[in-house]
């Protein structure tokens, strides 16, 4: 992790004149995403399909509760991590509520009395702390990220409190409902990618516009152009 962590710095820094969506390896990452491709389409696809047949709404919210759920302690440490002592102590709060009242968190019962989620993951606190996001990745089952996040996946599973369940059967068992109900979770985006001209480029843009509007909290900054452009769409005297 550290000698990963190390060269971190050194090959993420963006080239003079390169886009956004740093992505040296795109050759690879293409094959790596046909290949993630055609596993989910013989197994989760289907098997999500089914998940949303079968099970009812109130029952696949409650997995999705109890899911989020499990991973509150690394986003209390995050938030703490990242300077938000009051996100971090509503998460605790949020965790303690929906775990006894909310049995397990099958039930969200925080939210509605005003403890909001604030989830956080340790490639969002390492680019609070200024950690260079690094090239676009492809990972074999498991999809985008970039290499800042990659490097990072270990420590998010290490704060999962279902990483740390002793019962193996149960742990396994865990683990695929969630995988299942988190697959259910994007079967309503796949319109958007099979009417795209490039699925790859329009999965891998998202992704990254999506990570930096997380990092910011839903406030990223606009880049000059942006400026520009809502300038003249203030000055317009139509508006």
């Amino acid at each position: 992790m550290l000698c990963v962590g190390g060269l971190l710095g050194g090959c993420a820094t963006l080239p003079p004149g390169e886009p956004v969506a740093y992505d040296p390896w795109e050759r690879t990452n293409r094959h790596l995403f046909r290949f993630n491709e055609a596993v989910d389409k013989a197994t989760l696809k289907p098997i999500a399909k089914g998940y949303r047949k079968i099970l009812p709404e109130p029952v696949r919210k409650g997995v999705t509760n109890f899911s989020r759920n499990l991973g509150a302690p690394r986003n209390v440490v995050n938030n703490l991590l990242q300077g938000k002592p009051r996100h971090g102590v509503e998460e605790f709060l949020r965790f303690m509520v929906n775990t006894t009242f909310g049995i397990g968190g099958i039930f969200d019962v925080a939210t509605p009395g005003g403890l909001e989620p604030h989830p956080e993951g340790f490639g969002q606190t390492a680019a609070v702390w200024g950690v260079p996001s690094g090239p676009y990745l492809m990972i074999p089952f498991l999809g985008p990220q970039t290499l800042r996040s990659a490097v990072l996946l270990p420590a998010n599973i290490q704060l999962d409190i279902l990483h740390h369940v002793d019962d193996s059967s149960v742990r396994d068992r865990l683990w695929a409902l969630r995988t299942i109900d988190a697959r259910y979770r994007v079967l309503s985006l796949e319109e958007f990618l099979q009417d795209s001209k490039d699925p790859y480029v329009s999965l891998r843009e998202s992704y990254l516009q999506n990570r930096e509007f997380e990092i910011y909290d839903g406030d990223p900054p606009l880049d000059e152009a942006d400026d520009e452009l809502y300038d003249e769409f203030l000055e317009d005297e139509d508006y």
